[in-house]
């Protein structure tokens, strides 16, 4: 793991630990969280504005403020390589454990739910709000495959166009994934880590430690 992308991830989950410390020290649901995503390691040199350089690595800031009959998201992209194009997902799961190395354990990102298209522009960056069911909520449900009520509570997103990471896969190992509308999508670009005690997603503000493993408190 380069030093930059430790960078990252460090600061990722500290944001993390202390908007949901912040939360829990108080009793109560937060109004407001903010938390980081971080790039996936395997096509960081194909989503950098300026690969390499650990004084400008790609961003991706989120806020979430909790409204009272949905909830608001803003994400700010910086240093993207400009002109590449992504689809935001909620998901239920993370590959990267709380510290940004990898969980051996996730083998797919489980119930997934399409939030909005990104576009870079020629400045490398990049703004997109939602506004949705998100904080300690967010799930989705399908009795004709048994799937109980599933919370997708990790922010991602992924690159539209499988041919953006040719140079990151020189052996053309990366299949077309179905994160776009028309489920030709590329890799995963950036996505949210998993809070350090609970191990759910950031949208998960009031973790309920009673169960094994916590779940959330809706």
């Amino acid at each position: 793991m380069n030093s930059w992308y430790s960078m990252k991830v460090l600061a990722a989950a500290a944001g993390l630990a202390f908007a949901l410390g912040a939360a829990q020290a108080h009793g109560a649901e937060p109004h407001e969280i903010h938390f980081q995503l971080v790039p996936n390691p395997s096509f960081v040199g194909c989503l950098a504005r300026f690969p390499g350089d650990p004084s400008r690595p790609p961003t991706a800031d989120v806020r979430v403020t909790r409204g009272k009959l949905n909830d608001t998201l803003r994400m700010q992209l910086h240093n993207i390589k400009p002109g590449l194009a992504f689809d935001l997902f909620t998901v239920q799961r993370s590959p990267f454990l709380a510290d940004g190395s990898k969980d051996t354990s996730v083998t797919n990102f489980g119930l997934a739910w399409y939030q909005s298209d990104i576009e870079v522009g020629t400045t490398g960056g990049a703004t997109v709000e939602i506004k949705t069911i998100l904080l300690d909520q967010i799930f989705g449900f399908d009795p004709d495959v048994t799937l109980a009520p599933t919370n997708s509570f990790h922010v991602g997103f992924w690159f539209n166009n499988l041919d953006d990471v040719f140079n990151c896969d020189p052996d053309h190992k990366q299949k077309a994934t179905p994160f776009n509308g028309e489920h030709n999508a590329g890799p995963l670009a950036m996505i949210s880590l998993p809070d350090t005690q609970s191990g759910l997603g950031p949208l998960c503000t009031n973790p309920d430690f009673s169960t094994t493993p916590p779940t959330c408190n809706p």
